[in-house]
């Protein structure tokens, strides 16, 4: 397991200055415009290239990746262009990160009690009214763009429900559905996996043998059904990680929530580069932190998975 689990982090912080590298030569790529500001148009020739020439945009791009990274590993990812004019980007993130982070961790453990709970209840009774039911959330939350039910949420479930229409600090009752919005999809796809591997646990022989030897079926839904359909369900949380970070850069700047994710919309519109490569930095890190946290629960919760091999085992 130790082993397994180094060899995995050594592979993610590859994978890390991998993404971050491209992210960096994507960037870019983009116009030169978005590092002029808003005063572009009167701005001469000469001072546009100072402003290049200040961004180190006018060097080799091996030569501007090395003073990135050289500038990465002092925590400087530079200062805003247009958003806070000269300010330091972690200045700018700093009161906006426990937004983000805050939201996404409710919302991510929302939608594992909500999703698991669904799932389960949908397998024991399969076939049954509630998993004709959930199943049609499911394929509801799975086939209708995310922005469609979510902006149904905000216009209607507020009106019914008398709850607050956008965020405001301090009111926690304002929290309850951008949190809420936030889990849904997250916990769609729990109900489903959950669901799928726990009926596949259900058909399987040793489940009959159980059955047939007198094993209380609550024991065999515990002790065997529900524990096995667990290993493979940690592969999904890598793509919960990730629906939760795409879902909150939309969520947040519906419900005017101060975090990153409304912010990555805004600096995008106002092409303010330097903000819009940290951002896009920062979630690209996030979703690798997903993928190995998947592998390692992966290994966690099924001790046949290792990446060395010992005579005949894997």
């Amino acid at each position: 397991m130790l082993k397994y689990s180094i060899k995995r982090i050594l592979q993610s912080i590859v994978t890390v200055f991998i993404v971050i590298t491209v992210v960096f030569l994507l960037m870019r790529l983009l116009p030169v415009e978005g590092y002029y500001g808003e005063r572009a148009d009167k701005l001469t020739d000469a001072q546009k290239e100072a402003i290049l020439r200040k961004h180190g945009l006018l060097d080799p791009w091996y030569v501007q990746l090395k003073n990135f990274y050289s500038s990465l590993f002092k925590g400087d990812l530079g200062n805003s262009i247009i958003y806070r004019r000269d300010v330091p980007v972690v200045d700018i993130l700093k009161p906006k990160i426990p937004y983000s982070f805050g939201f996404g961790i409710a919302s991510l453990i929302l939608s594992l009690i909500i999703g698991l709970s669904m799932g389960i209840h949908m397998a024991r009774e399969k076939g049954g009214f509630w998993d004709n039911v959930w199943s049609a959330f499911v394929v509801f939350i799975n086939a209708v763009p995310a922005a469609v039910y979510l902006l149904f949420i905000q216009m209607y479930v507020t009106s019914i429900t008398k709850l607050p229409i956008l965020f405001t600090k301090g009111n926690f009752v304002s929290y309850i559905l951008p949190t809420v919005s936030m889990s849904l999809g997250g916990a769609a796809g729990y109900a489903m996996w959950m669901r799928r591997y726990m009926v596949d646990e259900l058909n399987k022989d040793y489940i009959k043998l159980a059955r047939a030897k007198g094993m209380p079926n609550k024991d065999i839904m515990v002790s065997h059904v529900m524990r096995n359909a667990f290993v493979p369900m940690a592969q999904y949380l890598p793509s919960s990680v990730l629906l939760t970070i795409s879902g909150s850069i939309y969520i947040e700047s519906l419900y005017s929530i101060p975090g990153m994710g409304g912010l990555l919309v805004d600096v995008i519109q106002r092409q303010d580069n330097t903000l819009v490569q940290a951002l896009v930095l920062i979630y690209s890190v996030l979703g690798i932190f997903g993928l190995f946290l998947g592998d390692i629960l992966m290994a966690v919760f099924d001790p046949r998975i290792r990446l060395e091999k010992e005579g005949g085992a894997r």
